[in-house]
């Protein structure tokens, strides 16, 4: 996308609007968490959390999330789970989007296999780091050999299973939609 430089009749406004906004005590955002972005494959945190993953016991990774077959889910469905004694207004918070999200994990261009090792060791890490509440992209498209999108329908399965999750539900627009998901995580010694 390229950048368009803007008329030189702008300045005189650009500058008045950054002036009001200095005098209202506006400050500019240190991290944009809404830039998900692909993480390079060279990533040393990408090869850290594949390793951390391959690592552990194999007795460990089916009891938490199968690799069977998962009901198909359609592209613009939209996702919803919770666990039956979460509070209704955490849940209805989780479903407006009004409990922040703290990482997000972007499944794009990831065969199911590497998906699934990319989602388990984020969400570990995600515990381990006692964050509450993530974002996981899945995407929409069409599994090339299947009629329904593969990634989503595996990823609804999968979060399920996980022990740690206590709700998740498609994302709003800005955050993608049916495209991905607010996963509500449990944090250590949390009754719900």
């Amino acid at each position: 996308m390229s950048q368009r430089r803007p008329p030189e009749d702008d300045d005189a406004d650009t500058n008045a609007f950054r002036q009001a906004l200095r005098e209202a005590g506006v400050r500019p955002i240190a991290v944009n968490r809404a830039d998900l972005g692909r993480p390079s494959r060279r990533d040393p945190a990408v090869a850290e959390r594949r390793a951390a993953a391959v690592a552990t016991d194999a007795s460990d990774i089916t009891s938490r999330t199968s690799d069977g077959r998962v009901e198909p889910v359609r592209p613009s469905e939209f996702l919803d789970f919770a666990l039956p004694d979460l509070p209704y207004r955490t849940r209805s918070q989780l479903k407006r989007g009004q409990i922040a999200w703290e990482a997000g994990l972007d499944l794009h261009g990831y065969s199911l296999d590497e998906a699934r090792l990319e989602l388990e060791s984020f969400l570990k890490e995600a515990a381990g780091s006692h964050m509450r509440c993530v974002l996981v992209v899945h995407g929409k498209a069409w599994g090339s050999t299947a009629n329904y999108p593969v990634i989503k329908s595996h990823v609804n399965a999968w979060l399920r299973e996980w022990p740690t999750v206590l709700a998740f539900c498609s994302a709003r627009e800005s955050d993608g939609g049916t495209g991905a998901v607010y996963v509500l995580l449990r944090r250590r010694g949390q009754a719900f």
